[in-house]
């Protein structure tokens, strides 16, 4: 379904404030890793706001995701303190890890063993 002007607009604004409020929180490292807001997507009716996540170097994404999501209530805090003027009702935030990265590295292992093997066989034909 084509998003609407109203929430791209809307998941504009949140997704630069929630990056503020991840830095001034400590969220960008989490459990000896990177944490960044890879993209921020609001639901039709503007009441869910879906917050993808990128994972660098973290051990475990799920304790990860679940030590964010222990303090969402905070973030929703903050986010309305900045925004809250601004939009009728604050959405519910939920969080998601956005694993797009690891697929863009599995593929590139692919091709390169791909590769290897097709340079195996014109060297051994």
């Amino acid at each position: 379904m084509q998003e609407g002007k109203r929430q791209k607009q809307v998941a504009g604004l949140l997704n630069e404030e929630l990056n503020g409020i991840f830095q001034r929180l400590g969220l960008t490292m989490v459990n000896g890793g990177m944490v960044s807001i890879v993209s921020v997507k609001m639901t039709p009716d503007l009441l869910e706001c879906r917050i993808y996540l990128s994972l660098f170097q973290v051990g475990d994404a799920k304790a990860a995701l679940a030590k964010i999501e222990e303090r969402a209530w905070e973030i929703k805090k903050e986010l309305t303190t900045k925004v809250g003027k601004q939009l009728r009702r604050m959405p519910e935030l939920r969080f998601y890890i956005d694993d797009t990265l690891d697929h863009v590295f599995k593929m590139e292992d692919v091709f390169k063993k791909i590769n290897e093997e097709k340079k195996g066989e014109e060297g051994a034909g």
